[in-house]
């Protein structure tokens, strides 16, 4: 009985049921948008982020790129590498390839979440080269964040002194 009435609210709701065999714990008031399957298990797409087979989240924040092609969900995640006066500072992890036996709305919901997460992205080229500037909305907190991600090869060390400039001059700017 329970099972057929979370199918109905899910329904009703127009938000997907959770799989049985979910590995993750949703947090409270999370909300399920989408359900792929893989063959190592499901893909979850909720408000907060994308829980991947294992049962691990990645928030939309820290997926850099997601792409949809011949079946397949590439995502590229990025990780905290560190502060630079407020600015997050990122790297790349490799790539990882998700081949969708049932993708449904999945690769949709991704492409959404992931761009509506962006409220702007910069290239500057710096001395000892260049870096993404990138201001993003974090799900659940308020707020947008600045995020640097340092081109391969950059001197990080150069581009976290500029992006603590550029934090100094952003706040100075909203102060006015």
């Amino acid at each position: 009985m329970i099972t057929w009435l979370r199918r109905l609210g899910a329904r009703l709701s127009g938000t997907a049921e959770l799989p049985a065999d979910f590995a993750g714990e949703l947090a409270p008031e999370e909300h399920v948008l989408a359900v792929a399957r893989t063959s190592d298990g499901a893909l979850v797409a909720t408000h907060l982020g994308l829980w991947l087979p294992e049962g691990r989240r990645i928030g939309w924040h820290l997926l850099s790129k997601a792409t949809w092609k011949n079946g397949a969900l590439t995502l590229v995640e990025a990780e905290e590498t560190g502060d630079a006066g407020g600015a997050v500072l990122l790297r790349d992890l490799p790539d990882r390839r998700l081949q969708l036996t049932e993708p449904r709305r999945l690769p949709d919901v991704v492409h959404e979440r992931v761009n509506k997460s962006i409220r702007s992205r910069h290239h500057r080229d710096l001395p000892g080269g260049g870096a993404w500037f990138v201001q993003r909305k974090v799900p659940g907190q308020d707020g947008i964040v600045l995020q640097v991600r340092p081109d391969r090869g950059a001197d990080e060390a150069a581009v976290a002194e500029f992006a603590a400039t550029v934090v100094e001059q952003l706040n100075r700017a909203k102060e006015r």
